[in-house]
């Protein structure tokens, strides 16, 4: 058997000598070959990584007791929150251990459901998934995309609801983007790219996106442009029509900067041009509905945590100074109608022709309900301290649904009253577990900076703080995401097991505004990785585990976190999880939609920026002899999101470089992607190879894994 002792013989690994110039610094590349994703050379190595990762987690006693025990909880009703269009309900089912979820559609409440689109029959494995999809005004046609292996190219189709026959209508070379009907039915608008090179789309760079109407019936090759700039090639569209169907409302990104433009096209006028609402990259406005010419928005206009305003196009001369509290009238037509709280304003819906505002305090959901002058009205009681989600609907609506979940709650769908204020619970999962059996705290520790960082830390309870329990610290840090409570069948398995999970919202997250976001992008990234170090410090010397037991996790920009902090401090980790991680710092804005993250990382083509980068790039600052924590990697052969040659090159550079006796492997998933779509079984497999990696790798008691709390 092997062991976590044993010296490794890795699969040889050609070097190159290319060195590439950056503001006068040679910087080598000896792996640049393993971009190449098409190469016999290339294919090999994939094979045999993946042959000496499979052969060691295969050798793990505890590998399928665990995915026995997760496919055995996993095995639970998973619903959906409803939604209305027309005179028809939608929502979504998961029986438990379905691939796929199924979109099922009904007239009333408590009429019998009918399907109305099971991704399962798309696929043996589960491999195609429904990655998008909007309704009609009158419920009966649905505009739908499907991704196949977890792609970010999708497909568009038309379905008849009441039939489910598919019209002949077929729309390709779609990426980030929905569609949304005209109030009439008679088409939809969707932003799309030009045909890409077939054999490198998985991995050529995506600019010129353009905005297109597609009236039903009609060859793709008919699509009407809306919208497009050549002179602006990163320019991205997402186009909505008004609940009133008068206007398409366009917001134009730069990518993953939140800050965005704002146009509006009326569609009650024959061949109206697209008028430029906000016209310069200064705030993020986030529109939320109109009355008549009144248009409300989200923003954080001189306001981080967010506020509310309202615009009249017809006065649309942006006020300066700022906007004031209270003012009377439409001063140069703008107006706060909420000012900006403590807290984080998330997002906002209209219903009862009131605004429902999510905010977040300290990474943890808090509804509130204000009439149309800003007035507040009342807080939605929540179930506890979670994440809420939901709230959609249209603006005269009295009813609404919404989601509850939290560390030891499986997300629950409640029914809400906006007239008398009243929640009934709608459905409520059975998962095999006793949630009174765990705990949750929220504490607060301080940076290297002095920044106060907040952190939950879930695990069963009566936990001994003697320093040797298996921890998993998980992170992302970045693109002004938010990370909040929720529940999960695998965190649920590694509770089980004696673990404990902790979740930090580091800079870089949303979870207290723009300012928070911006405190930890581009020349202030490293404040993410020092907030993420602090953290397994604070958990160490609180005598909740020790390095030895410590494990890091982290996908994505989480994987780039988890790729720096174990090359900035090794020996502060006894494992590293990087999934489908942003590796090289120094080229990653050459595939895909790589450019668009420079909003975040900044860009090395800029010298003070590429500094930065480079200061930091996991790839970049591996250093031989190093005896690194025993690292699974993971990616996915079709993540055309984060190019899988970042985990290629780093897995190569690290088991180079590794100079310790731990295993340092990498899992190149199959018929997948960057996560979104992963068929059921496909997770539970990997999860399963991830926990028994943590196991072997942490040296977890054998007896937990083997006894009845995991065999169930």
């Amino acid at each position: 058997m092997q062991s976590s002792s044993q010296v490794f013989v890795y699969p040889p690994t050609r070097k190159s000598d290319q060195v590439d110039n950056y503001h006068g610094t040679q910087v080598a590349d000896p792996y640049r070959w393993l971009e190449d994703l098409n190469s016999e050379e290339t294919n090999a190595w994939v094979e045999a990584q993946n042959q000496l990762t499979l052969s060691y987690l295969s050798e793990i006693p505890a590998r399928e007791p665990l995915k026995e025990r997760l496919t055995k909880l996993w095995n639970y009703e998973k619903y959906g929150i409803p939604f209305k269009q027309g005179n028809r309900y939608f929502y979504f089912k998961n029986d438990g251990l379905q691939n796929q979820s199924v979109l099922y559609t009904l007239t009333a409440l408590d009429a019998e459901p009918t399907v109305l689109f099971d991704p399962n029959l798309l696929s043996e494995d589960g491999t195609i998934a429904l990655s998008g999809l909007a309704i009609s005004e009158d419920g009966q046609l649905m505009a739908y995309g499907l991704s196949t292996s977890g792609s970010d190219w999708n497909e568009w189709k038309v379905r008849n609801v009441e039939t489910g026959e598919d019209f002949p209508d077929h729309l390709k070379w779609v990426k980030f983007s929905g569609a949304s009907w005209t109030h009439d039915g008679q088409g939809f608008f969707y932003s799309r790219y030009d045909e890409p090179n077939e054999a490198t789309k998985l991995e050529d760079l995506n600019y010129y996106q353009k905005l297109y109407y597609h009236q039903l019936g009609t060859p793709q090759s008919e699509d009407i442009l809306i919208y497009h700039r050549p002179d602006q090639k990163e320019w991205m569209f997402g186009a909505g029509v008004t609940e009133d169907g008068r206007y398409l409302i366009i917001s134009v990104d730069r990518g993953t900067d939140p800050k965005n433009l704002v146009y509006y096209k009326d569609l009650q006028t024959p061949d109206s041009p697209v008028v430029e609402l906000i016209s310069e990259f200064k705030a993020n406005y986030s529109f939320i509905d109109n009355d008549g010419s009144i248009f409300w928005f989200r923003t954080d206009l001189d306001a981080p945590r967010g506020r509310v305003i309202a615009i009249d196009i017809n006065k649309p001369t942006p006020p300066n100074p700022p906007l004031l509290r209270g003012e009377k009238g439409m001063r140069e037509g703008w107006q706060e109608v909420i000012p900006q709280a403590d807290e984080t304003l998330e997002s906002v819906g209209l219903l009862n022709n009131q605004f429902v505002a999510d905010y977040l305090k300290d990474a943890r959901s808090s509804i509130k309900i204000f009439d149309l002058q800003g007035s507040f009205v009342r807080e939605v009681e929540l179930p506890g301290i979670g994440s809420a989600g939901g709230f959609g609907g249209k603006r005269y609506d009295t009813e609404t649904f919404y989601s509850f979940t939290s560390f030891t709650i499986p997300t629950t769908i409640y029914r809400y009253d906006m007239v008398s204020g009243q929640s009934t619970l709608f459905r409520q999962p059975k998962v095999d577990f006793n949630p009174d059996e765990y705990e949750i705290k929220q504490v607060f520790y301080t940076s290297k900076d002095g920044t106060s960082v907040p952190m939950f830390i879930t695990h069963k309870k009566g936990l001994q703080l003697d320093g040797n329990n298996p921890t998993l610290l998980y992170g992302y840090g970045g693109f002004n995401v938010s990370l909040t409570p929720s529940f999960s069948v695998s965190r649920l398995v590694w509770m089980e097991m004696g673990g404990v999970y902790a979740l930090p919202n580091l800079r870089g997250g949303g979870e207290y505004g723009e300012e928070w976001h911006q405190a930890g992008t581009k020349l202030n990234k490293q404040n993410v990785f020092d907030d993420f170090i602090a953290a397994a410090e604070w958990l160490i010397n609180h005598k909740y585990t020790q390095p030895e037991k410590l494990a890091i996790s982290g996908g994505s920009n989480g994987g780039l976190l988890v790729g720096a902090c174990m090359t900035q401090r090794p020996e502060l980790f006894g494992a590293a999880l990087p999934a489908v991680g942003v590796m090289d710092m120094l080229r990653f804005h050459q595939f895909t939609i790589g450019w668009a993250w420079c909003s975040d990382y900044g860009s090395p083509e800029n010298l003070e920026e590429f500094k930065a980068l480079s200061a930091y790039s996991p790839l970049h600052n591996l250093k031989t002899g190093t005896a690194y924590p025993a690292t699974l990697i993971s990616t996915a052969d079709h993540d055309d999101r984060v190019f899988p040659a970042h985990s290629f090159k780093f897995a190569a550079a690290l088991q180079a470089a590794h100079g310790g006796e731990k295993p340092v492997l990498i899992r190149i998933e199959t018929k997948a992607g960057h996560g979104a779509g992963k068929p059921t079984s496909k997770i539970i497999e990997e999860l399963a190879d991830e926990w028994a990696f943590l196991v072997r790798s942490l040296d977890i008691d054998a007896e937990l894994i083997n006894s009845d709390i995991i065999s169930g």
